[in-house]
Order: C-alpha cells, then sequence, then structure tokens
C-alpha cells in the first residue's frame, strides 16, 4: 500500500448524509476515516448546532472577555487547583513558549478529590468557577448548551469514525465510560506579535476536538511536507480535528497533525475537547491488518509521536516527537497540565513541581 500523498487542503464534510441510505452512512464513514489518515482535520456543515444559537454563544463570547478586569479575576485559574477559570494572556505555555491568548477553561463538573490524592491526575475532577448571571447574564446556560451540543456532535462523529474502521458504530463511544472529562475553552486571540503565535504549534491531547472558529482567519495546519496551510473559516461550519489519542489506540492510522493560530486581527473561538473517564485505558482497537499495513507504508504515520513532556524536551526531544505512550488517559492529560501551566502545578502541587 503507498503511503498518501501530503495534503493541500483541509476537506469540507457535509454531515447530512448520516441520516441518508446505508450505503450513503458507508460511504460517509469512509470518507471521513480516510481523512482522518490523510489530513487529520476536516470542516464539518449541516452539523445540527443552529446558527442562531452560534451568534448567541460567540455574542457571550465578546461579553465575557470585555468584561473588567476585577470581574474576570473572580474566576481566576489561579483559585482552582482543578485547572478551571479565566487566565490572562501569556499563562498558558505550549513547548515551553506562551500562548498569546486570554482564555476561560470549563472542564466537565465532578466532585473534589483529596488534594494528595493518587494516581496524581485525578486531582483534575472537581467544580468549575462561574459568573453569576449578574456579573455576565446567561453566561453558564450558554456554555452548558454549547457543551451539550457539541459533545452529541462528538459523539456522533466517533460513530461514524468507528462505523468506517469496521468496529461497529457504538465500539469506540462504549470505551469512554462513567465520569468522563472534557474541556470546553473560550478564547480572545490579540493580534500576533512578530516571532510569537497565539497558540504555537502543538497538536490536541485528547481524543476529538469540535472547534467554532468564529469568522477572523488564523488557524493553521501543517501537513506532510512541513507546510503551513490556512484554515479558511466556512459559513455556518464547524472544524474536527483528532487528538493524540485517537492516534494511539488506531495504532497511527489516524493522525494528530500540528496546527498553531496566528491573526492579524482580534480573534474569538471556541473549543471543545472530548474526552473519557479518567480511568479509560488506551488500549489499541481491534482493527483489521489492512490499517496496520496502511501504517507500515507511511513514514509519516509509522513515527508519528506525541506532545513531548517537560522532562523530555529539557534533554532534547522534539516537541511533536515523544516516544512516551501512556496507558491510561489520566496520565495523559495531567502531562499535558504539568506542562502548561508550571506556575499553577508550583502553586497547588508543589511536590509534583519539586519533582519536575
Amino acid at each position: 500500500m503507498k503511503p498518501p500523498k501530503s495534503f493541500t487542503n483541509i476537506p469540507v464534510v457535509d454531515l447530512a448524509r448520516w441520516q441518508g441510505s446505508e450505503t450513503e452512512r458507508a460511504a460517509l464513514a469512509e470518507e471521513i476515516c480516510t481523512i482522518c489518515h490523510k489530513v487529520g482535520f476536516l470542516q464539518v456543515v449541516n452539523h445540527d448546532i443552529s446558527p442562531l444559537f452560534m451568534n448567541d454563544l460567540f455574542d457571550m463570547l465578546e461579553r465575557l472577555f470585555t468584561l473588567p478586569q476585577d470581574a474576570k479575576l473572580m474566576i481566576d485559574k489561579r483559585k482552582s487547583r482543578h485547572f478551571r477559570g479565566w487566565e490572562a494572556t501569556g499563562t498558558e505555555y505550549t513547548n515551553n513558549r506562551p500562548d498569546i491568548r486570554e482564555q476561560v477553561d470549563i472542564w466537565s463538573e465532578t466532585k473534589a478529590r483529596p488534594v494528595d490524592i493518587l494516581p496524581a491526575y485525578l486531582r483534575l475532577l472537581g467544580p468549575n468557577q462561574w459568573l453569576t448571571d449578574d456579573v455576565l447574564p446567561d453566561y453558564r446556560k450558554t456554555s452548558l448548551a454549547w457543551i451539550s451540543q457539541a459533545g452529541q456532535l462528538a459523539t456522533t462523529l466517533l460513530g461514524i469514525m468507528s462505523t468506517g474502521l469496521d468496529l461497529g458504530e457504538d465500539y469506540i463511544n462504549n470505551l469512554f465510560g462513567d465520569e468522563q472529562m472534557s474541556l470546553t475553552k473560550f478564547i480572545r486571540y490579540p493580534p500576533t506579535p512578530a516571532n510569537s503565535a497565539g497558540v504555537n504549534a502543538h497538536h490536541d491531547t485528547g481524543f476529538l476536538t469540535v472547534l467554532a472558529p468564529g469568522k477572523t482567519p488564523g488557524l493553521e495546519v501543517q501537513n506532510n511536507d512541513g507546510d503551513w496551510l490556512p484554515v479558511v473559516p466556512v459559513e455556518n461550519g464547524l472544524v474536527i480535528n483528532l487528538g493524540e489519542m485517537l492516534q494511539g489506540i488506531t495504532g497511527n492510522y489516524f493522525v494528530a497533525t500540528p496546527h498553531r493560530v496566528i491573526t492579524q486581527d482580534w480573534r474569538y473561538a471556541v473549543g471543545y475537547f472530548h474526552g473519557p473517564s479518567l480511568h479509560t485505558r488506551l488500549e489499541p482497537l481491534p482493527l483489521t491488518q489492512k490499517y496496520y499495513d496502511a501504517v507500515a507504508a507511511s513514514p509519516h504515520h509509522r513515527d508519528a509521536g506525541f506532545m513531548a513532556r517537560m522532562e523530555e524536551t529539557k534533554v532534547g526531544v522534539g516537541d511533536m516527537s515523544s516516544a512516551y505512550k501512556p496507558t491510561v488517559y489520566g496520565e495523559q492529560l495531567w502531562n499535558y497540565f504539568v506542562r502548561s501551566y508550571p506556575q499553577i502545578v508550583e502553586q497547588h502541587y508543589p511536590d509534583v513541581f519539586g519533582s519536575m
């Protein structure tokens, strides 16, 4: 089997076909799996999240980020040992470089565990920090509506992918377990300074990302040849990309593709990062031989790595060249937080910071 050629555009897929005949559903599943193998990125239309709701979401987003500083500090992420809330521009680090964006993180809400619980990734479980309606009307309501609708879309997409991998529609979704951990990230990018990035080149950590990119361009995807391609926003479209966990459990048949943001204007975006229970084991899917043959035939797939952990970058491992493969999802997520938020780790978990 010949390795796939490097992609030159981001495909746009009409999800209405999933409501069609069995033949149409099978063709859509095969098409999306081919895109996940060759590109790792796509845009979808007819995804059942209404344009009216998306307008309300971005209206709320602009009101959120134009609040006075004192209001934002009510949900300062530094107050949360669960890494939830608002953070100023330059707080998050990607590959040891600050990202030039302001953001608010909201995770699946659960009961908090003891501060010293082991394994350490269980410390991520806990409550969000919410602004009240007198500060920002409908903030919590609109946020939860986005989380619900984006989560439903992610579940549908995993069903399509599972079908296209000859596993049956429910196979991947059935792996996700209880007390699932997904993230919503509200983002505002200022114009990117020279020699910087709104978010530096990276892979996504989890399984599947649903991104509402807004109307301002800036998202770029790197193809197999190392070229950076712009993702041109599509009317009523959402961007879908794969995280390292889908790459891992498909034996690198699917790929987590490097991407970054460099924008000339103020840019708003909303990301939803779909994830399973922290206890979910990251075991290979029972794929047939043709998928393993396709990986073996492509150096790009065969050699694909993960984002390097902090201790790896210190000894010279490339930004996205880690050979480390966590066996449990919580380990992957904990590695992300330790890598991205060293100041918060030092504040709340000095025992962990001391060993970094």
